[in-house]
């Protein structure tokens, strides 16, 4: 056997040892009828969905297989089967591709992969409300209204979600591979409960919570007419569903840190205002930079009379939703703008704006990193 020969077995070897798992992938026209027919009529579960907002790629095991269901317009596409490895086994240089004899293709992919932030693009987005096309159904039945179509290069994701009829949310314990996630509370309540939180509690309007990286949480029961304001980052990322945990769970640690943050709540009956950046306007800090160490800023912005002033951002993102009131914008270079509620914007660094506000005017603001205006 020749010196070629030897390193392709040896490869080949390496290869088989490091394959973690296996995933048939089955392309479908549509996902939601494909998964429910599965899961409802063969007991298959759900694993993996992604991404939550417009579901396009669900993963699901039952009966000894795993498939991988992907959206496809072509439904006639044929099956491949994708094998998840561990990198740290294989030797370099082995092949990721195959093809079996019989034609199928086969696709290797890391186990566990780090998650890729894109590098993003800066944007001046305004979103209006819209009618009720601007809302589609995205997981657990939730209705989503996006709020950066363009997803700003795929970095962040900023949906407004609702529930209109309220009640049980057909919700499991899951969790998300994410860099930063976020959800305030615009209207109604919602019960949720959080990995190592203790009890199940109530949000309300006003309220937000801090998602630390694969926290496990799961959401219960909402009132009629529930909103909320959800930011995330990376614009796509995977929930995965955690079977064999049940919340609440045993353990109580409400100071443990998940991947460098630790969950926070923030209470709005229970906070109080500050000054913010421009004279006239105060702001409620939710305490979310000091629980990500920086990562990132969520405060709720009031203004106390008929005010202006001029703000500039340095940072990765500066997103604004209009929770009450008004508010106009002006930049030389991008023009006027008026901000009303259930509206939002993302003003792109390093362009100064004028803002204006008439008093009771409210807004949310979110800013990666904390320490991103001036």
């Amino acid at each position: 056997m020749d010196a070629g020969s030897k390193h392709l077995n040896h490869s080949m070897d390496s290869l088989a040892r490091a394959i973690r798992a296996a995933q048939v992938v089955v392309p479908c026209a549509d996902l939601q009828a494909t998964m429910d027919f599965f899961v409802e009529r063969l007991g298959f579960r759900l694993d993996v969905i992604f991404p939550a907002d417009a579901p396009t790629t669900a993963v699901i095991s039952g009966h000894g297989t795993a498939l991988r269901l992907e959206l496809a317009n072509d439904n006639a596409a044929p099956a491949k089967l994708r094998m998840l490895y561990d990198p740290a086994v294989l030797v370099p240089g082995t092949p990721r591709e195959f093809q079996a004899p019989n034609g199928m293709k086969i696709e290797f992919v890391d186990a566990n992969p780090v998650i890729a932030v894109p590098e993003g693009r800066q944007e001046f987005v305004i979103n209006r409300l819209g009618g009720s096309d601007a809302w589609g159904t995205g997981r657990a039945t939730m209705q989503y209204r996006d709020l950066i179509p363009s997803r700003l290069g795929g970095r962040f994701v900023a949906s407004h979600i609702r529930i209109p009829q309220g009640g049980p949310v057909p919700d499991y314990v899951h969790y998300h591979r994410i860099r930063f996630q976020m959800i305030f509370c615009k209207a109604g309540w919602v019960k949720v409960v959080y990995e190592d939180q203790g009890q199940p509690f109530v949000m309300r309007a006003g309220d937000c919570v801090l998602q630390p990286p694969e926290i496990r949480h799961q959401v219960l029961e909402a009132s009629p007419g529930l909103e909320v304001i959800e930011i995330g980052c990376p614009a796509v990322h995977e929930t995965f569903a955690d079977h064999d945990l049940r919340l609440p769970n045993e353990k109580v640690d409400p100071g443990r840190l998940f991947n460098g943050q630790r969950f926070l709540r923030h209470i709005a009956n229970q906070a109080k205002l500050s000054p913010w950046r421009i004279d006239g306007f105060e702001a409620r800090d939710t305490g979310i930079a000091m629980a990500t160490n920086g990562l990132a800023d969520v405060r709720l912005v009031r203004s106390s009379g008929a005010h202006s002033g001029r703000i500039i951002h340095h940072g990765e993102l500066m997103f604004w939703f209009v929770l009450r009131g008004e508010f106009s914008l002006h930049s030389k270079t991008l023009g006027a703008h008026q901000l009303r509620e259930n509206e939002s914007c993302v003003l792109p660094a390093g362009v100064e704006f004028e803002l204006n506000a008439k008093a009771g005017a409210e807004l949310l603001e979110v800013a990666l990193p904390a320490v991103s205006t001036s």
